[in-house]
């Protein structure tokens, strides 16, 4: 699937979601926030893909955020909540999004940064959300303090300054930090990790990170131990210790 500006590619059960609007810093309008969430949504129904890399073109940025003369243009107040597509809500999927962060990641592009679920960026990336710049809001940035400590959220919000890939990958933002040279091929090795791990494990492994962080220790437990339990049960559980026994590549399916 291509869009005007996002491509989407699968390969060996690895899509990748690539921004394509280097012109304008791969800015959110209308058209590529429709675009991207074509891109998810066809990667939550790609029965193929076991994992998505969302990346962008370019060697500098990311993606600076929405396209500010067009929510001037349309004189923009309140977004709608279909405004970027969720992929945790309003495009569902319990398959892992791996971002690949190629330059700075700023306003709406840190939201696509936070929306994934692991990152990756390159040692030339910068983050920031820098709506309180342009008297925009930031309401998405509410489940921010569970990524980070509650100072470090206060202080991107408030100050709106960028911080760099290092102090990201400091505070915990961010997963791991490589050259800028090799951030596809490293984002590309981790996403080959996960397709090749059995997939009711992985799906049930993010459902329940994400379940969890809204319930106390116990509740945490009861929760992963329903989600884990279709694992348990599935064909795959009985497929990965016979692989090893055997010792041979597990084949799986899903079931």
């Amino acid at each position: 699937m291509t869009d005007e500006t996002v491509r989407y590619v699968v390969e060996d059960h690895i899509a990748t979601i690539t921004l394509d609007r280097p012109e304008a810093r791969n800015a959110l309008n209308a058209a590529t926030r429709q675009a991207l969430g074509r891109a998810f949504e066809t990667f939550a129904e790609d029965e193929t893909a076991r994992v998505a890399i969302l990346t962008a073109t370019g060697d500098t940025v990311f993606c600076a955020g929405g396209d500010l003369k067009e929510m001037s243009d349309t004189q923009l107040k309140v977004p709608p909540p279909d405004f970027i597509p969720y992929w945790n809500r309003t495009v569902h999927t319990d398959k892992p999004v791996i971002v690949a962060v190629n330059g700075h990641a700023f306003a709406g592009g840190f939201l696509l940064t936070q929306m994934c679920d692991l990152c990756i960026a390159a040692d030339t990336a910068t983050f920031a959300i820098t709506e309180a710049k342009r008297g925009r809001g930031a309401p998405w940035a509410g489940p921010l303090p569970w990524l980070v400590p509650p100072r470090i959220a206060m202080e991107l919000l408030i100050t709106a300054e960028p911080i760099s890939a290092a102090r990201a990958y400091d505070v915990g933002l961010v997963n791991k930090v490589v050259p800028l040279s090799e951030l596809q091929a490293e984002a590309r090795r981790v996403a080959e990790i996960i397709a090749n791990n059995a997939p009711l494990s992985v799906r049930a492994g993010k459902r329940m990170v994400y379940a969890v962080a809204k319930k106390a220790w116990d509740e945490a437990l009861e929760i992963g131990e329903a989600l884990f339990e279709p694992v348990y049960l599935s064909e795959d559980a009985q497929e990965g210790p016979r692989a090893f026994k055997e010792k041979r590549p597990p084949h799986w399916t899903g079931k």
